[in-house]
């Protein structure tokens, strides 16, 4: 027979489940959008900032030589930066799915149990 007490149980656990992982997500993604706005804020104002050096530059070597290493820092920023929010993609996935290890688990253990026999 259909018990509504165990049914509201499960529906509640499974409400909260799904709340605590969306709170994770909305966090995570809070957080790396955050982190993208400011590394776009920094990135315009070192351009502003090359673009005054190279417009007060005097020959065309050190205006090269300027280019150069203000292409270089810039790549080596950005590879860092891809690297720092790719971490926390990975980290936003974990804590998303935290809240559903235990019920996974739980539902896996019979499962498990029954294909061992």
């Amino acid at each position: 027979m259909f018990n509504f007490d165990d049914a509201n149980k499960k529906s509640k656990e499974a409400m909260d489940v799904a709340v605590k992982s969306y709170s994770a997500l909305t966090k995570g993604l809070q957080a790396i959008a955050t982190e993208t706005a400011d590394y776009s804020k920094k990135t315009f104002e070192d351009s502003i900032a090359h673009l005054e050096k190279l417009a007060s530059t005097k020959s065309l070597e050190a205006a090269f030589e300027l280019q150069t290493n203000y292409l270089k820092a810039s790549y080596e920023g950005f590879v860092t930066e891809a690297t720092k929010i790719g971490e926390m993609y990975a980290d936003l996935a974990k804590d998303a799915y935290k809240p559903y290890e235990a019920p996974v688990a739980k539902a896996a253990g019979p499962v498990k149990a029954a294909a061992a026999a």
